[in-house]
């Protein structure tokens, strides 16, 4: 899936691991899901457009 959270987390100046601790999830998954290896589920998708103030559209773009 793709996702806009590595550009999000560096323009909020987070390391991959302030983010995980943030989103309550191990650095190794944040990992997975920026490099889209990994899907987030409901909630973490709404969290982390909740911790950077964005509809969850804007963190995970729909694929067309």
């Amino acid at each position: 899936m793709r996702n806009r959270l590595k550009v999000l987390r560096a323009e909020h100046d987070l390391t991959q691991a302030e983010l995980a601790a943030r989103l309550n999830v191990s650095r190794q998954t944040l990992n997975a899901l920026e490099t889209g290896k990994y899907d987030p589920s409901l909630q973490l998708a709404y969290s982390a457009a909740k911790l950077f103030g964005v509809r969850v559209e804007e963190v995970f773009p729909p694929e067309m």
